[in-house]
Parts: structure tokens; C-alpha cells; sequence
């Protein structure tokens, strides 16, 4: 679902939401390269294949346009997530199933282009409210599934009872944030993915 900075899809005159989701995915990949502060509407306006008068008609200025994008990313990337976590049998599988997903993400071309999340953490979110909002809800959410998945672990017996969950869960969240960062040198999938799994022995 769009962000309410988006106006209706469906609205008069205005693109419909199959249309808005292919420009916000293109928006993505943008700012994602680009910064917020490096984009300019003239490169959303090309990148998205709408007009000036187009863009304008659906998001209200520029930002609108980030916080749409930034809330369609989070969808996307929570929506590929759940379909990996479904074969995680055990707590401890779903721990190795993020890192994992994170690890792989960090690598190739989408590595290089880094995470728009961790954008907006280090490029706005301590001077726009708005996107500080999403960035401290969204790593909360990560945070309180991993939690979950150590309490899942701990339960079926993946995960030793010893650990310290919060304490634990954040050093995991920490990997998922600083991985995406490394990616953007550029890393070996073999190399993220063994990373992750040492990661894995902090459940031991």
C-alpha cells in the first residue's frame, strides 16, 4: 500500500498504482544511488518515466516522493524476506534466514547501490522528522523479529538459554546494518555469507 504522502492511484488524471509502483521502484534505485540531497526532480522525472506535471499531480514535492519510495522499499523488502523465513524450521534457522538475506544483498550490484533505509538513517534522519520516524520504526521492527526468532530458538532448543536476547538481537541488527555498508566496496558473496554464519555462533 502507498504511503499517504502518495496521492490515490486512482484518482482523475493521475497515474494508476501499478504505474505509481514501477516509478517508485525506479525512484528507489535513485535515491538509493544518489542520496536525497543528490537527486534532483529532473533525475526522478527521467528515471521515472512520468512528467513534471505528472509527478506533481501524484506526490506533492520531492520529499513526498522519498517517503513513498522509502515506504515501498520496506514493503518490498519485507514482502521477499517472509517468503525466505517460510522455510525456516527452527529459531535458529530463521536467525541464519536474515543474515543471510542481508548478506547476499550486500553483494554485486545492488550491493554496490547500498540500502536506501541506511541512507535515510545517515542522510536525513537526524534533520527530518518524518523520515526519523520511519527509520527508528523500521529498526524496531527488525529488532523485535529477531528477538522473536531467539525467543523461537531458545524454545525449541536451536538457540542456547545462556544468551542475553536484547542484547544478542542487536548485536544481530548490527551485522544486518553494517554489512549493507560494507557492500558498498563491494564484497564476495562467499566471503558476506561466511560472515553471517560466524555471526550464527553468538546463539551458541
Amino acid at each position: 500500500m502507498l504511503s499517504d504522502t502518495a496521492v490515490s492511484a486512482r484518482t482523475a488524471g493521475r497515474p494508476r498504482e501499478f504505474e505509481i509502483n514501477t516509478a517508485l521502484d525506479a525512484a528507489i534505485t535513485v535515491f538509493t544511488e544518489r542520496g536525497y540531497h543528490g537527486t534532483s526532480i529532473t533525475d526522478l522525472k527521467a528515471a521515472m518515466g512520468l512528467t513534471a506535471g505528472s509527478i506533481y499531480k501524484a506526490f506533492k514535492d520531492k520529499k513526498a516522493i522519498f517517503l513513498a519510495a522509502f515506504d515501498r522499499y520496506k514493503q518490498v523488502r519485507a514482502a521477499l524476506l517472509a517468503e525466505k523465513l517460510a522455510d525456516a524450521s527452527s529459531g535458529r534457522d530463521q536467525v541464519r534466514t536474515i543474515l543471510h538475506f542481508y548478506a547476499e544483498a550486500a553483494c554485486g550490484e545492488t550491493g554496490r547501490r547500498g540500502c536506501l533505509a541506511i541512507g535515510a538513517a545517515v542522510e536525513l534522519a537526524l534533520f527530518d522528522a518524518d523520515v526519523a520516524e520511519r527509520v527508528a520504526r523500521g529498526h524496531a521492527v527488525t529488532l523485535a523479529q529477531i528477538e522473536g526468532f531467539l525467543e523461537t530458538g531458545r524454545a525449541d532448543g536451536s538457540v542456547s538459554t545462556a544468551i542475553d536476547i536484547p542484547t544478542t538481537a542487536l548485536a544481530v541488527f548490527s551485522f544486518l546494518q553494517g554489512i549493507r555498508i560494507a557492500g558498498k566496496s563491494g564484497q564476495d558473496p562467499g566471503r558476506t555469507r561466511a560472515a553471517a554464519d560466524a555471526v550464527l555462533t553468538l546463539l551458541d
